[in-house]
């Protein structure tokens, strides 16, 4: 199967005020397209960062990302920018959402970032509403509803652009543990049955378990891997 994903010796280095602290050491790591993927390790281990660097949000201090092909260090800002919009799906701990807006309209938001007429994919968000559970909830805004009700919204959102990859971080790290259950269980089977490949970020070992592959970080290093 082909790769969609590939690090090779990616880095990060941030400085606290004279000391520079590495979060991430040389980290080579790929993913193939339609994997269920975990990363796991104790906070500061580098989960984050190092997502962030793959989805294109920050900029490594060495080494490089390729993401279905292209390598991100060699296009422009505004490349990657397109790159991260179309083709990665983001769901991140704490939702995201705008507050004045609507279940439906929180789902087409990158749709209209990226220039996109709303009207002509009213039809798709309601199937995305649908895929997750919440049809009945598509004109309630984000106080209106439950903390997991918002992170179906949210994995909504992330599908809108039919990204060739879904990051995400924590994304039961703000819930209970039933609606963490509901959440894990609708990435897997938008995994299973859609063929999406998701790199998902967690704490959780109960959560990791559902993927197919689990990667250890500590230290900003990769320090184990197993097949979940």
């Amino acid at each position: 199967m082909a790769e969609i994903l590939e690090t090779q010796g990616l880095s990060k280095q941030y400085q606290m005020g004279e000391v520079p602290v590495d979060a991430l050491r040389a980290v080579d790591f790929r993913v193939r397209k339609g994997e269920f993927v975990a990363i796991m390790g104790p906070s500061g281990s580098g989960k984050s960062t190092l997502l962030h660097l793959m989805g294109g949000l920050d900029i490594p201090s060495d080494g490089e990302v390729t993401l279905d092909g292209r390598r991100l260090a060699h296009l422009s800002d505004d490349e990657v920018t397109i790159i991260r919009r179309r083709q990665v799906g983001f769901v991140f701990q704490f939702f995201n959402l705008l507050p004045t807006l609507t279940a439906a309209e929180n789902v087409a938001l990158p749709l209209l970032i990226d220039g996109q007429r709303l009207s002509d994919y009213a039809g798709q968000v309601d199937q995305l509403l649908d895929l997750v559970g919440l049809a009945d909830r598509r004109d309630h805004k984000p106080d209106q509803l439950s903390g997991g009700e918002q992170q179906r919204v949210a994995i909504a959102r992330a599908l809108v652009n039919d990204p060739s990859l879904v990051l995400a971080d924590e994304p039961t790290g703000n819930l209970d543990s039933r609606s963490g259950e509901e959440i894990i269980s609708i990435l897997t089977s938008l995994h299973a049955e859609q063929g999406i490949t998701v790199l998902l970020v967690t704490h959780d070992t109960n959560i990791a378990h559902h993927c197919q592959r689990i990667i250890h970080l500590k230290d900003g290093e990769v320090v184990a891997e197993e097949s979940a």
